[in-house]
């Protein structure tokens, strides 16, 4: 099974700062890092950690092809990234002393594709294989659209949470992969079980799998219900903590996985990448993974 991530590629500008910056307020950051980044490159290193048979579609800048250099050593497919006219997309992330972030997006060159180059790219792939979205590029109506037509399956990061999500054909969506912010915009429930209850009454032929946090992980299907706890470990930068868990998560289910046993080792590799600073770089090998001995939360 081939798992296509179509999805940004970005450079991650990083501040650390003594906490987010407030409306008016003129903040001295303590230090600026560029790393790569972009939801789509980050789960596509985070799937091919994990051991699976990943391709990248996306675009880039001129200034991007560090990018495609980090996802080609890191064994991901790239015969589907173009270059495109425009800048690499890129974002501003604000990290605080406790670890938590903040980010401005700018698409740039993840917000011009084209539906033909999209059709190209998706002929390529077969019913059962598995596409991978965000929500930071352009195009969403017609990949989901076009894949489902194919059979493929259908796994959905609706990051970050904006007005179109809700005009996407979200019945064609297998995964539904999750945080508490973006399960109460799409359902305008708070409460964590209620969420995934009045996703899959929306969408009963679907999973849900809503992170938590420090809370760990919820899983619901019309036949199935889970739980899987956090881990404790020291937390310094959660930017790809949710790109880590969907990656992973995904490998082991399209390696014939249960799914108990992927919310697990998605949970420990997320739990790792929260550790260390950085997005991609803290994404964790499947090596580190299986090496993971901290303890669980209660």
């Amino acid at each position: 099974m081939k798992i296509l991530c179509f999805g940004s590629l970005n450079l991650d500008n990083v501040y650390q700062v003594e906490h987010h910056v407030r409306s008016g307020e003129t903040l001295a950051s303590q230090s600026l890092t560029q790393y790569p980044g972009g939801k789509g490159l980050n789960q596509s290193i985070a799937l091919a950690r994990a051991g699976a048979n990943v391709y990248h579609a996306g675009q880039i800048g001129q200034d991007g092809e560090r990018l495609v250099s980090l996802l080609k050593e890191n064994g991901v497919n790239c015969k589907f990234v173009l270059q495109s006219q425009e800048r690499t997309g890129h974002a501003i992330i604000q990290v605080d002393q406790n670890g938590q972030n903040c980010i401005l997006l700018y698409g740039g060159a993840n917000r011009t594709m084209q539906p033909a180059w999209m059709e190209r790219v998706l002929a390529h792939f077969e019913s059962g294989d598995i596409l991978l979205l965000q929500n930071e590029i352009n195009g969403l109506p017609f990949l989901m659209k076009y894949a489902h037509e194919k059979g493929m399956q259908i796994a959905l990061n609706p990051s970050p949470i904006d007005g179109g999500l809700f005009s996407l054909p979200l019945d064609t969506v297998r995964w539904f992969l999750l945080n508490e912010i973006e399960g109460e915009a799409l359902t305008g429930v708070k409460e964590p079980k209620r969420i995934c209850q009045k996703l899959l009454e929306n969408y009963p032929n679907a999973e849900m799998i809503l992170t938590l946090g420090s809370e760990g992980v919820c899983y619901q299907s019309k036949d199935q219900k889970l739980v899987h706890p956090s881990y404790r470990v020291p937390v310094v930068d959660t930017t790809a903590a949710g790109d880590t868990f969907t990656g992973y998560f995904l490998a082991k289910i399209s390696a014939g996985e249960s799914v108990s046993y992927a919310l697990e080792c998605a949970s420990k590799a997320a739990a790792l990448a929260v550790s260390q600073e950085g997005a991609a770089p803290s994404i964790p090998t499947i090596e580190e993974v299986q090496r993971f001995d901290f303890p669980a939360r209660e």
